[in-house]
């Protein structure tokens, strides 16, 4: 029968564990991730068959090659790795995984995975959900990276990630070159709109929080140069410049002169990515990173 492994995560390749420990990756929920997504194809009790290959395939060993189907970057290779070892436990091989972060090009071979063939159908689907949405990350973000070379402006995630991935595309958007903004709500203090109107004001919202968390860093959002001017003589040290027009943003820049780390947000697109880098602003944050990218096309093929 065609059931899952179901491999305890005591018994997972520790070397897989590591490398997403090096990555900055807790193993424990990736773990906890790949049991739940596989629980959707089959129970990891046993009681599920994939009906199809049990119909039309013995359980010979195959190699099946995953292969790049467009130009773009790689990530999530280790956690697809990780769905076979959990599927088919000691029999699955992992070979000729590049690296994530990788750039490839169509017809790419990015992983081989030698095993019965029954348990890598099985994992097939779930290892390609994981890797071609964080390459869709990944390769999005390098795609913003691109557009700013030249210019000090770097390109930074939001909060605006799937319920449950946010560790995952944070992590393709480092391995796309991207940089990570806060992670949670306590890691540091943004103060947005809604904050600003319920305290009377940036500066008395920026002196609340700065007078409870001394230690944690603190940005504030603005939407003009009267804002920045009351967060600059307060000694704020991240501005983050909301929904302003180019010719705003070059001023603030100016009126800066390097005291605070500026942040451009809201309304921008992939075509305006040069023009607002140019200003001088220290980074731009991108939402759609993660909450809309495109998967990238990746695909496994058996051989015929």
């Amino acid at each position: 029968m065609s059931t899952i492994a179901a491999t305890p995560y005591d018994a997972l390749p520790e070397d897989l564990l590591d490398e997403l420990r090096a990555a900055g990756l807790d193993p424990v929920p990736v773990y906890a991730a790949i049991v739940g997504a596989l629980a959707e194809d089959l129970p990891p009790d046993g009681t599920g068959v994939d009906v199809t290959s049990e119909a039309t395939l013995s359980d010979e060993i195959v190699t099946a090659e995953f292969g790049a189907r467009e130009d773009g970057v790689v990530a999530g290779l280790g956690i697809a790795a990780l769905v076979f070892a959990y599927v088919v436990g000691d029999a699955a091989a992992i070979t000729d995984r590049l690296p994530d972060g990788t750039r490839v090009v169509a017809g790419d071979v990015v992983l081989r995975v030698t095993g019965p063939v029954k348990g890598l159908l099985i994992a097939e689907r779930t290892a390609l959900n994981f890797a071609c949405h964080l390459s869709g990350v990944a390769t999005a973000t390098a795609a913003w990276v691109g557009a700013l070379e030249g210019t000090r402006a770097r390109v930074l995630d939001t909060r605006k990630t799937l319920p449950g991935y946010r560790a995952l595309q944070k992590y393709a958007v480092r391995c796309g070159g991207g940089v990570n903004h806060r992670f949670s709500l306590s890691d540091m203090a943004l103060v947005k709109d809604n904050h600003v109107v319920a305290a009377g004001g940036v500066l008395p919202a920026y002196l609340a929080v700065k007078a409870r968390y001394p230690d944690l860093p603190v940005e504030v959002e603005v939407s003009d140069l009267d804002q920045v001017r009351i967060l600059l003589d307060a000694g704020c040290e991240q501005i983050l410049l909301d929904n302003m027009s180019n010719e705003l943003m070059t001023q603030a820049v100016a009126l800066n002169d390097g005291r605070a780390t500026l942040e451009a947000s809201g309304g921008l697109t992939f075509d305006r990515a040069r023009e607002v880098a140019e200003t001088g602003v220290d980074f731009i944050s991108v939402g759609a990173l993660t909450h809309s990218v495109k998967v990238f096309d990746l695909g496994m093929d058996l051989p015929e």
